[in-house]
């Protein structure tokens, strides 16, 4: 069998394991990630439940991708805190971190780290090819996040400049998801199957939007849906209409945004972006307004490691 050259990511964020190889070309060679098994009825997880299951989840992933090909490593990026600041820490990334230390050590192989927003850039740039321009808008928006960004080619070394513009003052978009998603009686977490209950509706639930110029908030419009499921609002009608707001919310932000900075490109990563409905509300916004929406394929939306792997590459086409 021949010997392919690879460049490992390893992401270990609050509900995901995935572990992913590219080409030096660039190209997917094989990937895997796995679900953190999270208690019906329940919203989450400890930190110390998370490290636990991506400890025994490492290994069988591990050994998964390896039996796609004979690859021999030439670079490993991995996520090592959630976001690109002195202070953020996150316990769940430290067993990501540590088999890439070990197996960099093992190796002799170099090993960048990036935090788990960069992971998401990263995979969003590689997978939807874009934006070429120097700077755009980047809203990360997912269940732990909902950020919006400028970003800003020339950082140190190879990582983006990230400028913090606006976001959720309160809840995240995908927390809006998992609240209304459980109260339905949804599994955790909850956005493919609240689009796919949403995909069922014959009416939209109305639900509110509150945005003021780069920030919004998700508590209020939450509420409000939680109310009207306990009143006994039609599930799919209401998964309909959190999408909805949701959608709007987002593209109002990312008008303001985008007007504010003067920028034409916009690139929407996070899990929340893999939601179809959300996607297209947002692009047709946006269109309106002569700013041009990049979004990764949906597989590449949610958490994964192909933005590890793709800065581990460019680290080391520039060395």
């Amino acid at each position: 069998m021949n010997t392919e050259t690879a460049f490992l990511g390893i992401d270990t964020s609050c509900y995901t394991t995935s572990l992913c190889l590219l080409s030096p070309e660039g190209q997917l060679l094989t990937e895997a990630r796995r679900l953190l098994q999270v208690q019906e009825g329940r919203c989450g997880l400890q930190q110390s439940e998370m490290v636990y299951q991506h400890t025994r989840n490492l290994p069988e992933l591990m050994q998964q991708v390896y039996k796609a090909g004979n690859f021999k490593v030439a670079g490993i990026g991995v996520s090592a805190r959630p976001r690109p600041r002195a202070d953020s820490y996150m316990p769940a990334f430290l067993a990501g971190l540590g088999l890439a230390r070990s197996l960099g050590a093992a190796l002799g192989v170099p090993v960048t780290e990036l935090s788990h927003q960069e992971n998401h850039l990263e995979a969003g740039v590689w997978s939807a090819g874009g934006p070429e321009a120097g700077r755009f808008l980047l809203l990360h928006a997912s269940g732990g996040t909902t950020d919006l960004l400028l970003a800003e080619r020339g950082g140190a070394g190879a990582h983006y400049q990230l400028t913090e513009l606006g976001g959720s003052l309160d809840l995240h978009a995908g927390q809006f998801v998992d609240r209304v998603g459980v109260a339905l009686g949804l599994g955790f977490p909850c956005g493919p199957a609240l689009e796919k209950l949403a995909a069922a509706a014959t009416e939209i639930a109305p639900v509110p939007v509150a945005v003021r110029g780069l920030t919004l908030s998700f508590s209020g419009p939450a509420t409000a849906a939680l109310r009207a499921a306990k009143a006994g609002a039609a599930p799919a009608a209401l998964a309909a209409g959190v999408q909805q707001a949701i959608g709007l919310a987002l593209a109002r932000l990312l008008a303001n945004g985008a007007a504010k900075t003067k920028v034409s490109d916009v690139l929407l990563v996070g899990g929340v972006g893999a939601n179809a409905t959300i996607r297209a509300l947002i692009e047709k916004k946006l269109a309106a307004q002569s700013v041009r929406l990049w979004v990764p394929a949906p597989q590449f939306s949610g958490d994964n490691a192909s933005g590890c792997a793709a800065f581990a590459r460019r680290v080391g086409a520039a060395s």
